[in-house]
């Protein structure tokens, strides 16, 4: 699988925000009230319907801004430890994913980087994310910071990382600034291919108008699952082109003997597991789970022998519990 060049699954879903409503004091209210007014968005609708029919392990959703295409499939290794990582990767890459995604904070970058190493595979066949979790106290330290993840995980001449994310924005406004111009340089020099945010809120997001070269962001990454939909930033995301990327979706197995999502998963023959990722994938977001269980790395791809109708959607939809729903966390949209 090549991630360049022109792609053919992008939804109704990205498309650019109209003019009016391209300002910051227009704010969560307008936005939301255009997201709900275009009937193109809806997760019912037809488009998204006939998108779900194309997904393969191999679809691929384009990164805005760039020809770069992301598999819409991730693998998360948050608390893989180093002596099982390498393997986890290898079982992942082997099972067809193409997408990993770690971060400074999760202490397994080289792992994951010697996981790509050791497949086989052409970098280039495999996106690979990480993120920066705090400033390293000057623009230059933080910008050196960054480009020493670029190294652990791709040692080549001209070693590159695909995605590269601000982890949170809880270090405030200064240190995003920081890290996001480190980033922008990184893109610059061809280091990072992509750049975008993670837990980011309305707010954050229209506060980087202000210093940005780069903006909107590519990605937004941000926990979602049926019990933790984050409609407001999700619409937002969506009308604004920034691609929605879900960490547990798998809810870390606290929802695996809830009565409906049991009743979907035996309808299909299909684990509460797969059911909670083709979800996902039907809500036009690009899903992150994780295991180090060889079996469930493996199940947890196979996603595409199945459809779910638009009443299973609905049935998962009428979960949301809002911020109550969060198990790590719900952004800010203030």
């Amino acid at each position: 699988m090549v991630l360049s060049g022109p792609q053919s699954h992008l939804s109704s879903h990205h498309q650019p925000l109209p003019a009016e409503y391209q300002t910051t004091d227009k704010g969560r209210a307008s936005a939301e009230a255009y997201y709900n007014n275009n009937p193109s968005f809806s997760s019912n609708s037809d488009s998204t319907t006939n998108m779900s029919h194309k997904l393969t392990l191999t679809s691929t959703i384009p990164m805005p801004g760039s020809s770069l295409g992301m598999p819409r499939l991730g693998f998360g290794i948050y608390q893989s430890p180093t002596d099982v990582c390498v393997k986890s990767c290898l079982t992942a890459l082997r099972a067809g994913y193409r997408h990993i995604d770690s971060a400074q904070f999760y202490r397994n970058e080289f792992e994951m980087g010697k996981a790509v190493q050791e497949s086989g595979l052409p970098r280039t066949e495999v996106f690979l994310t990480t993120k920066i979790l705090s400033a390293g106290g000057s623009p230059e330290k933080t910008y050196q910071k960054c480009l020493e993840s670029v190294k652990t995980i791709d040692p080549s001449k001209d070693g590159f990382v695909d995605l590269f994310l601000i982890h949170s924005p809880s270090p405030g406004a200064a240190k995003r600034k920081e890290m996001w111009q480190a980033l922008e340089q990184l893109v610059e020099e061809k280091k990072v291919r992509c750049i975008g945010v993670s837990n980011f809120g309305i707010g954050h997001i229209n506060e980087m108008k202000e210093y940005a070269k780069i903006w909107p962001p590519q990605v937004n990454q941000i926990e979602l699952h049926p019990w933790n939909q984050q409609r407001d930033i999700v619409n937002y995301c969506h009308i604004n082109n920034i691609i929605i990327q879900a960490y547990c979706p798998l809810v870390r197995n606290y929802k695996a003997s809830e009565e409906n999502l049991v009743a979907i998963s035996k309808k299909h023959d299909k684990t509460t597991g797969q059911v909670l990722i083709r979800y996902c994938l039907q809500k036009d977001w690009v899903p992150l789970p994780k295991s180090d269980t060889p079996s469930r790395i493996e199940g947890n791809a196979d996603l595409y022998g199945f459809e779910l109708d638009k009443e299973d959607m609905a049935t998962l939809d009428g979960l949301d519990q809002g911020e109550r729903g969060a198990i790590v966390e719900a952004v800010k949209n203030d």
